[in-house]
């Protein structure tokens, strides 16, 4: 498989690498170009910080984020900074050919050559009549926005979704691409081996240019333990997981994982990420007011009616129901809100439950200076190295 070994970076001071997943949100008041300039401001904050790696998410057809392409996003971001590696928390592989993913990311790879992380994710493998996708962080069984499950029935961590418009047309104008291999696991080898240079389709040699050769980092994504871990696992491919929304699968996912794992040429033993929700300020109070809407939010996005972050006082005013409290209620007792100390330690449980080589935390909260705050006071707490020169 193609792509740097994902162990480059030792442990600091006996803790695992700090990445960044950004949901790239947009709050209420603000327009999808603040959205994306919110994001270009966080990546270049994570990069001077130290943090390992800034990924971003794809979600479709959704009022709440600016994250409409992993692919354009992961430019922009590379662009604007200069050591931290960036990449896709997921690319949605099943909307695209393997060819198309080769060719965008190679062509990336000569701007920034050895920073990018291509996550994978199953989105568009549903047949059209499903209503179950899969994809990663940024959405694996249900295409859902903020990676929300968008699927029911008796199997459901939730059983208490429920449909939508935006689930159905998903469904109806995401399907899977008819120029995919018939295989999830087989568009994965394409993609790697198109990268790699070592791909062939009738016979002949391809070089897809400029992908072939690239140095690109693949990694699957997904959230339960279905296909997408056990393809990951069986290529020997690094695997992330999103504990962030999606804590009740988590385990599930990574023991299926590491129990299809088998050694490739470039990984010799399961390497994992676990994704992870936090709030970081200098006091309980100011972290637990800069986490404000953030059930909201979520609670719109799991049931398939996305909408900006709401500002406090929106979120104040929202009639909650004992219904929709149950709804995100394993999204708030997973997410970490508070001072430094507390939210490293509780990563720090984290890492040790899931034996994770590394940790990607996302906040979202309505201010952008809570944001940058929040990223801030986690690195200084984890000892990251700063980045002097950026």
């Amino acid at each position: 498989m193609p792509g740097a070994n994902p162990r480059p970076l030792p442990p600091h001071d006996g803790d695992v690498p700090l990445g960044v997943l950004d949901l790239v949100p947009i709050s209420s008041g603000e327009s999808v170009a603040d959205g994306l300039r919110k994001t270009l401001d966080l990546a270049r904050h994570a990069d001077r910080l130290g943090y390992h790696r800034y990924w971003v998410t794809e979600h479709h057809l959704n009022p709440s984020t600016a994250g409409l392409s992993a692919t354009l996003l992961t430019a922009l971001v590379a662009e604007a900074t200069r050591h931290i590696r960036v990449g896709s928390g997921t690319l949605q592989l099943g909307h695209r050919t393997a060819l198309s993913v080769a060719g965008e990311w190679g062509l990336l790879d000569t701007l920034h050559p050895g920073r990018l992380d291509l996550g994978l994710g199953r989105a568009g493998w549903h047949p059209p009549e499903s209503s179950v996708t899969d994809g990663g962080p940024s959405g694996e069984r249900g295409a859902g926005p903020d990676g929300a499950p968008a699927f029911t029935g008796p199997s459901s961590p939730y059983p208490r979704l429920v449909s939508s418009d935006l689930f159905a047309l998903h469904r109806l104008l995401l399907p899977r691409n008819p120029l995919n291999s018939p295989d999830y696991a087989d568009q994965v080898r394409d993609v790697a081996t198109l990268l790699d240079g070592t791909h062939r389709a009738g016979g002949l040699q391809v070089q897809a240019i400029p992908g072939h050769e690239a140095q690109v980092g693949i990694w699957i994504l997904g959230r339960t333990a279905g296909e997408s871990a056990e393809v990951a696992g069986q290529l020997g491919l690094p695997y992330a997981t999103n504990y962030h929304s999606s804590p009740s699968t988590t385990a599930d996912s990574l023991a299926a994982y590491r129990k299809a794992f088998r050694a490739s040429d470039s990984l010799d033993r399961p390497y994992v990420i676990v994704t992870a929700d936090v709030v970081v300020a200098p006091d309980d109070d100011s972290a637990r007011q800069a986490a404000v809407g953030h059930d909201r939010w979520s609670l719109a996005n799991r049931t398939g009616e996305p909408t900006v972050f709401p500002s406090p006082k929106e979120a104040s005013a929202y009639p909650w129901r004992p219904e929709d409290r149950e709804l995100v209620a394993d999204l708030g007792r997973s997410r970490l809100v508070g001072t430094p100390r507390h939210v490293a330690a509780g990563l720090r449980e984290l890492r040790d439950r899931f034996d994770a080589d590394e940790l990607l935390v996302t906040t979202t909260t309505f201010a952008q200076s809570d944001r940058l705050r929040s990223y801030q006071l986690l690195a200084e707490e984890w000892r990251l190295p700063k980045s002097l020169d950026v």
